[in-house]
Protein backbone atom coordinates (compact mmCIF):
# COMPACT_ATOMS: atom_id res chain seq x y z
CA UNK A 1 0.00 0.00 0.00
CA UNK A 2 0.98 3.44 -0.71
CA UNK A 3 1.56 6.37 2.04
CA UNK A 4 1.07 9.59 0.79
CA UNK A 5 2.32 13.01 2.12
CA UNK A 6 -0.30 14.77 3.94
CA UNK A 7 -0.92 18.24 2.83
CA UNK A 8 -3.12 20.80 5.30
CA UNK A 9 -6.25 19.65 3.09
CA UNK A 10 -5.41 15.94 3.17
CA UNK A 11 -3.25 13.70 0.71
CA UNK A 12 -0.61 15.50 -1.65
CA UNK A 13 -3.31 15.18 -5.07
CA UNK A 14 -0.31 15.09 -7.22
CA UNK A 15 0.83 12.15 -5.63
CA UNK A 16 -2.51 10.45 -5.39
CA UNK A 17 -3.10 11.31 -9.14
CA UNK A 18 -0.20 9.75 -10.06
CA UNK A 19 -0.86 6.84 -7.83
CA UNK A 20 -4.63 6.39 -9.04
CA UNK A 21 -2.89 6.71 -13.24
CA UNK A 22 -0.50 3.92 -12.05
CA UNK A 23 -3.61 2.11 -10.51
CA UNK A 24 -5.44 2.46 -14.05
CA UNK A 25 -2.41 1.30 -16.02
CA UNK A 26 -2.37 -1.86 -14.21
CA UNK A 27 -5.95 -1.96 -14.23
CA UNK A 28 -5.79 -1.66 -17.98
CA UNK A 29 -2.90 -4.13 -18.47
CA UNK A 30 -5.15 -6.71 -15.86
CA UNK A 31 -8.00 -6.29 -17.92
CA UNK A 32 -5.29 -6.51 -21.51
CA UNK A 33 -4.26 -9.51 -19.88
CA UNK A 34 -7.65 -10.75 -18.89
CA UNK A 35 -8.99 -10.31 -22.46
CA UNK A 36 -5.93 -11.77 -24.02
CA UNK A 37 -6.54 -14.78 -21.23
CA UNK A 38 -10.15 -14.84 -22.40
CA UNK A 39 -9.38 -15.05 -25.97
CA UNK A 40 -7.02 -17.92 -25.12
CA UNK A 41 -9.46 -19.48 -23.09
CA UNK A 42 -12.13 -19.68 -26.15
CA UNK A 43 -9.13 -20.63 -28.54
CA UNK A 44 -8.39 -23.97 -25.84
CA UNK A 45 -12.16 -24.38 -25.55
CA UNK A 46 -12.47 -24.58 -29.36
CA UNK A 47 -9.37 -26.64 -29.60
CA UNK A 48 -10.72 -29.15 -26.88
CA UNK A 49 -14.03 -29.25 -28.77
CA UNK A 50 -11.91 -30.13 -31.78
CA UNK A 51 -10.03 -32.88 -30.26
CA UNK A 52 -13.50 -33.84 -28.81
CA UNK A 53 -14.65 -34.47 -32.33
CA UNK A 54 -11.39 -36.17 -33.08
CA UNK A 55 -11.72 -38.19 -30.12
CA UNK A 56 -15.20 -39.22 -31.11
CA UNK A 57 -13.79 -40.07 -34.76
CA UNK A 58 -11.23 -41.90 -33.55
CA UNK A 59 -13.25 -43.67 -31.47
CA UNK A 60 -15.75 -44.67 -34.56
CA UNK A 61 -12.66 -45.37 -36.56
CA UNK A 62 -11.54 -47.59 -33.68
CA UNK A 63 -14.91 -49.32 -34.16
CA UNK A 64 -14.54 -49.97 -37.82
CA UNK A 65 -11.75 -50.98 -37.30
CA UNK A 66 -12.57 -53.96 -35.25
CA UNK A 67 -15.51 -54.54 -37.23
CA UNK A 68 -13.11 -54.57 -40.66
CA UNK A 69 -11.00 -56.94 -38.22
CA UNK A 70 -13.31 -59.17 -37.41
CA UNK A 71 -14.89 -59.35 -40.91
CA UNK A 72 -11.59 -60.28 -42.55
CA UNK A 73 -11.16 -62.95 -39.51
CA UNK A 74 -14.78 -64.36 -40.93
CA UNK A 75 -13.71 -64.19 -44.02
CA UNK A 76 -10.43 -66.05 -43.88
CA UNK A 77 -11.57 -68.05 -41.59
CA UNK A 78 -15.07 -68.80 -44.28
CA UNK A 79 -12.42 -69.37 -46.98
CA UNK A 80 -10.07 -72.08 -44.87
CA UNK A 81 -13.42 -73.67 -44.59
CA UNK A 82 -13.99 -73.83 -48.50
CA UNK A 83 -10.64 -74.51 -48.83
CA UNK A 84 -10.98 -77.46 -46.51
CA UNK A 85 -14.38 -78.75 -48.34
CA UNK A 86 -13.03 -78.32 -51.37
CA UNK A 87 -10.04 -80.64 -50.64
CA UNK A 88 -12.59 -83.02 -48.71
CA UNK A 89 -14.63 -83.11 -52.26
CA UNK A 90 -11.43 -83.26 -54.48
CA UNK A 91 -10.75 -86.27 -52.58
CA UNK A 92 -14.25 -87.47 -52.63
CA UNK A 93 -14.64 -86.98 -56.54
CA UNK A 94 -11.01 -88.51 -56.99
CA UNK A 95 -11.80 -91.55 -55.04
CA UNK A 96 -15.25 -92.41 -56.60
CA UNK A 97 -13.26 -91.79 -60.13
CA UNK A 98 -10.82 -94.16 -59.23
CA UNK A 99 -13.91 -96.88 -57.99
CA UNK A 100 -15.17 -96.15 -60.97
CA UNK A 101 -12.24 -96.62 -63.05
CA UNK A 102 -11.41 -100.24 -61.43
CA UNK A 103 -15.05 -101.31 -61.90
CA UNK A 104 -14.88 -100.21 -65.67
CA UNK A 105 -11.73 -101.87 -65.81
CA UNK A 106 -13.06 -104.80 -63.99
CA UNK A 107 -16.23 -104.80 -66.08
CA UNK A 108 -14.23 -104.68 -69.58
CA UNK A 109 -12.22 -107.67 -68.17
CA UNK A 110 -15.13 -109.85 -67.36
CA UNK A 111 -16.10 -108.99 -71.25
CA UNK A 112 -13.56 -109.48 -72.71
CA UNK A 113 -13.08 -112.70 -70.82
CA UNK A 114 -16.79 -113.52 -72.42
CA UNK A 115 -16.16 -112.20 -75.58
CA UNK A 116 -12.81 -114.70 -75.98
CA UNK A 117 -15.46 -117.33 -74.52
CA UNK A 118 -17.98 -117.18 -77.23
CA UNK A 119 -15.56 -116.51 -79.83
CA UNK A 120 -13.74 -120.34 -78.86
CA UNK A 121 -17.56 -121.88 -78.94
CA UNK A 122 -17.92 -119.72 -82.37
CA UNK A 123 -14.42 -121.68 -83.33
CA UNK A 124 -15.82 -124.96 -82.51
CA UNK A 125 -18.97 -124.66 -83.82
CA UNK A 126 -17.57 -123.72 -86.94
CA UNK A 127 -15.37 -126.65 -86.84
CA UNK A 128 -17.98 -128.79 -85.65
CA UNK A 129 -20.06 -127.83 -88.78
CA UNK A 130 -17.30 -127.80 -91.48
CA UNK A 131 -17.05 -131.48 -90.02
CA UNK A 132 -20.64 -132.10 -90.44
CA UNK A 133 -20.76 -130.67 -93.87
CA UNK A 134 -17.41 -132.51 -94.92
CA UNK A 135 -18.87 -135.73 -93.51
CA UNK A 136 -21.90 -134.87 -95.47
CA UNK A 137 -19.82 -134.62 -99.08
CA UNK A 138 -18.10 -136.99 -98.31
CA UNK A 139 -21.06 -139.56 -98.06
CA UNK A 140 -22.93 -137.67 -101.14
CA UNK A 141 -19.82 -138.10 -102.92
CA UNK A 142 -19.74 -141.76 -101.84
CA UNK A 143 -22.99 -142.06 -103.19
CA UNK A 144 -21.86 -140.08 -106.99
CA UNK A 145 -19.65 -143.04 -106.43
CA UNK A 146 -21.80 -145.61 -105.89
CA UNK A 147 -24.20 -144.50 -108.79
CA UNK A 148 -20.91 -144.37 -111.32
CA UNK A 149 -20.41 -147.74 -110.25
CA UNK A 150 -23.55 -149.01 -111.40
CA UNK A 151 -24.65 -149.07 -115.26
CA UNK A 152 -27.64 -147.96 -116.24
Amino acid sequence: MEKFTRVPDGYNPREVNQFLDEIIDQVGIIINESKEKDKKIKELERKLAETEKMREKIGQYQQMEQTLSKAIYMAQKTADQMRTMAYQERDTILEEAKNNANRIVNESLLKAEKTKDEALMLRRNVNIFKRRIRNIVEAQLEVIEELDKIEL
